[in-house]
């Protein structure tokens, strides 16, 4: 039986073992895609299952199989501690004598040997081993995934949790926010609140204390809500003065020219050079609305040219200069004070500056078209803006009515009207709030006639605040 494994061996050279068992493994596996000991249990496998049915072998390639499994299991035989065997056992002496024809052979090598004997014998164990390398190839495919599965959805979890921790320190951070700016508003309104609430409940503090939480909530409404339009308006504003930049240059040199001016003050409009116009654009179409309505009613009166109004940063030696020469008053909480300035039969242009201290204030300008009694500039005080007590000027106690329900200053564009008796009213600048606490606004308007100019100061939004005013008027040929 020895000497029929050596020719087996020496017909077929392809299975001589490789000479060293790592030289094996890494063959091995090339070869079939799965380490040696994997396809040897396989093969074991595949054997005790298929042997008689699937497949059947002779008693010599049988007696091969069971030689390399006892090789692999044991190692070489060792006959000394072999157990003996019965003298009518035939099967198990041609077994011992399989089993000691491989000699010396390895493990490793055993095992290839079996796999490679088996491959030959039964064409069903390639196809077979195929199998069990797609199914590991499907599971470890599957397991892969799975594990790819849970860590994007444990990245998912954690963007979640982190979203989550964000929009609560957002959350945090705003009403932190928002209470720092109430504790500001509350800070400066207090004392007027407190006084008032002692007017309303003498004696009673906790209807105080509710009126006051009340009116400092509602200051605090009307201090987002004007943001919200200031914002609004800064915007307009920007993209207005984006379209009109090539025009400003020409616009700033007629202003120029216009404002050569005898007086010494007026040399502070001609010697600054940021002068822009923010209103142009923002009046024309106001003006071209009230040009149809007047000249619907009187065609006797000429259209009115558009004013040109800028801004410069001096603000501070404008306020001395205003107070020296007089120009400074108060404008109270939910006033309206106007400024009469009758046109001048020597003099073709009306200029005017203003600033005030430390808020803004609504400023628009009016053309009335009436031969004025004096030559002298008044001011007049009312309560609304929607009707002016004129006094002892000749015309009355109203001068003029205003068209429509409501006046906003946030959108301006407030339109005048003839009514009867009173003389017509041409609106020249719309009223808008100025911020003027941080620069002086500047602007001039050529004579449309003979009249009276009405410089319209609006606080009449603001329910607590006065607003000290800076202001200077004068004339230019």
């Amino acid at each position: 039986m020895a000497n029929k494994i050596d020719n087996f061996l020496k017909v077929n050279p392809e299975k001589v073992p490789l000479e060293t068992d790592q030289g094996i493994l890494e063959s091995e596996e090339r070869k079939w895609g799965l380490p040696l000991k994997e396809v040897y249990k396989h093969g074991l496998a595949f054997y005790k299952e298929k042997e008689g049915k699937a497949i059947h072998l002779s008693y010599e390639d049988r007696l091969k199989l069971v030689a390399y499994t006892q090789q692999t299991a044991h190692g070489p035989l060792d006959k000394n501690s072999a157990a003996p065997l019965g003298v009518l056992d035939v099967i198990g002496r041609d077994r011992r004598a399989a089993w000691q024809a491989l000699g010396q052979m390895s493990q490793y090598q055993a095992m290839a040997g079996f796999v490679h004997t088996l491959d030959r014998l039964s064409p069903l164990f390639k196809p077979y081993l195929e199998a069990i390398h797609k199914d590991l190839e499907d599971k470890k495919h599957r397991e892969l995934k799975k594990k790819e599965e849970e860590r994007a959805h444990l990245e998912l979890q954690n963007r979640i949790i982190l979203e989550k921790q964000k929009q609560q320190s957002t959350k945090s951070t705003e009403e932190q926010q928002v209470q720092r700016i109430k504790d500001a508003l509350n800070a400066q309104t207090y004392d007027q609140f407190l006084q008032y609430a002692q007017q309303q409940f003498p004696g009673n503090v906790d209807q105080q204390a509710v009126l006051i939480r009340q009116l400092q909530d509602q200051h605090y409404q009307q201090y987002i809500q004007q943001l919200a339009v200031d914002k609004r308006l800064a915007s307009s504003n920007l993209n207005n003065k984006e379209d009109g930049d090539k025009e400003n240059e020409n616009i700033n040199e007629e202003i120029a020219d216009d404002c050569n001016f005898n007086k010494p003050e007026a040399t502070e409009l001609t010697d600054n050079k940021s002068m822009q116009t923010s209103d142009k654009t923002q009046t024309s179409e106001y003006n071209e609305e009230l040009k149809v309505e007047e000249e619907s009613e009187d065609d006797g009166f000429p259209a009115v040219e558009e004013a040109r109004m800028w801004t410069r940063g001096d603000i501070s030696q404008f306020k001395e200069s205003a107070y020296a020469g007089g120009g400074r008053l108060t404008v109270g909480q939910g006033e309206t004070v106007t400024v009469r300035v009758p046109t001048h039969r020597r003099a073709r242009c009306l200029c005017w500056e203003f600033a005030t201290d430390n808020y803004d204030i609504g400023f628009g300008l009016y053309f009335e078209w009436s031969k004025s009694p004096t030559s002298e500039v008044t001011i007049h005080v009312s309560e609304s803006d929607e009707e002016d007590d004129v006094g002892d000027d000749g015309y009355g106690d109203e001068e003029y009515t205003i068209q429509g329900n409501t006046t906003d200053l946030e959108i301006g564009g407030e339109r005048r009207t003839l009514n009867h008796s009173r003389p017509l009213v041409s609106l020249v600048v719309p009223i808008y709030r100025r911020d003027c606490h941080t620069e002086v606004y500047v602007g001039s308007h050529t004579y449309p006639g003979e009249g009276v100019y009405l410089l319209k100061f609006d606080n009449t939004y603001s329910l607590w605040r006065s607003k000290t005013l800076y202001y200077k008027v004068y004339y230019t040929q």
